[in-house]
C-alpha cells in the first residue's frame, strides 16, 4: 500500500462528512443531518477515499460502516477540529474577554426556569457580552450547534441528544430536574408532605407525549412503581399540563423547572424516593471550552449545580 501524502488531512469538508457519518450510522441519516442528498455524501466520501489512498467505508451485511483505518484516521481528526475551534475562540477573545456574542440553543422549560437568572449573573459580571437565546430540542439542537449557528446548546439527557462519550462535544453536567407530583388543591393527598407514586394508580393522568423526555420520564415513573398510568390529557405544554390539573382533569409529573407561575387550584408535592428525574448538561464543540467567554458562560451555567 502506497504511503500517504503528506496533506492528508487537508479536505477538513470531507472528514466533517465521515465525522458525521460515524455518529449518526448510515449515509441516509448524515444525508439528513447535512442537508444534502444521499448521492453527495456517497460522493464526498468516495472522494475523500481517493483522497486518501484507503477505503473509508466497507459494506457489513446490507449496511455500510466505516473502515478500522477511517476510525483511526477521525480519532485524529477529532484533535485536529478541537485543535481548530480551540484557535477560532482564541482570536474571537483577542481584544477584550468580555464582548461578543454567545448563542445559546435550549429546551423550553431552561429558557422559563433556568436562563433568566442565568442571564441576570452574566449582565452583572460582563454587561458588555450579548447573549442571545433560542429555543431548539435534540436532534436538531445539536446539528445547529455543528453548523455554528449556535456558540452553546443546553439539553436533557434523551433520545437524540449525543452520547457522553461523543468526542466533538465538551459537556458540562447541570445536575438534576427532578419531578414532583401536581395534585388539584382539594385532592385526598394534597395535605401529605410527601406522596408514593403508587397512590396515584387509580388516577386519570396527564402527560407528555411518549416522544418526549417527560412522558417517558411519567411512563417509566409509573412503572417502576408497579402501574400503568391512565393518561386521559396528553401535551408538551406545561402551562396547559399545570392549567388541567388545577380544574380537576387529572394528576401529573411536573418538572422543577417548570414550576414557574402555577395557577391557583394546583399543589406540589415531592415523591417519595427514587423520584423520577432529568438529567441536564451543556455541551459546546470540543476546543470552545478554551475561550474564557464560553469559560464564563459555561460556569454561570454550572451555578444552579
Amino acid at each position: 500500500m502506497k504511503p500517504l501524502s503528506t496533506d492528508f488531512m487537508d479536505d477538513l469538508r470531507r472528514l466533517r462528512v465521515l465525522r458525521e457519518f460515524r455518529e449518526r450510522g448510515s449515509i441516509t441519516a448524515t444525508a439528513t443531518a447535512l442537508h444534502l442528498t444521499a448521492s453527495a455524501v456517497s460522493q464526498q466520501l468516495a472522494g475523500l477515499s481517493r483522497h486518501l489512498g484507503f477505503p473509508v467505508t466497507q459494506p457489513e451485511g446490507r449496511r455500510v460502516v466505516l473502515t478500522p483505518r477511517a476510525r483511526t484516521l477521525l480519532a485524529h481528526a477529532d484533535a485536529v477540529f478541537a485543535h481548530i475551534e480551540r484557535a477560532r475562540h482564541d482570536l474571537d477573545s483577542w481584544d477584550d474577554i468580555t464582548h461578543g456574542t454567545v448563542t445559546i440553543g435550549a429546551f423550553p422549560t431552561a429558557i422559563t426556569g433556568l436562563l433568566p437568572e442565568f442571564l441576570n449573573n452574566v449582565r452583572a459580571q460582563a454587561p458588555a457580552l450579548k447573549i442571545r437565546l433560542c429555543e431548539a430540542e435534540p436532534p436538531e439542537l445539536f446539528d445547529q450547534l455543528d453548523a455554528g449557528h449556535l456558540t452553546v446548546a443546553l439539553a436533557v439527557s434523551f433520545a437524540g441528544s449525543p452520547a457522553t462519550t461523543d468526542p466533538r462535544y465538551h459537556r458540562v453536567d447541570l445536575g438534576p430536574d427532578e419531578l414532583d407530583a401536581a395534585l388539584p388543591s382539594d385532592h385526598p393527598l394534597a395535605s401529605e408532605d410527601r406522596i408514593d407514586l403508587i397512590a396515584l394508580a387509580a388516577e386519570s393522568w396527564i402527560s407528555g407525549d411518549g416522544q418526549g423526555c417527560c412522558g417517558a420520564i411519567t411512563t417509566t415513573a409509573c412503572a417502576a412503581a408497579g402501574f400503568v398510568p391512565d393518561v386521559a390529557h396528553q401535551t408538551n405544554d406545561w402551562q396547559a399540563v399545570a392549567q388541567l390539573v388545577a380544574h380537576g382533569h387529572g394528576v401529573a409529573l411536573i418538572p422543577r423547572l417548570a414550576q414557574r407561575a402555577l395557577p391557583d387550584g394546583l399543589v406540589i408535592r415531592p415523591i417519595t424516593d427514587p423520584a423520577p428525574r432529568r438529567h441536564i448538561f451543556a455541551a459546546v464543540p470540543q476546543g470552545a471550552q478554551t475561550s474564557p467567554v464560553i469559560d464564563l458562560v459555561l460556569k454561570q451555567l454550572a451555578r444552579r449545580v
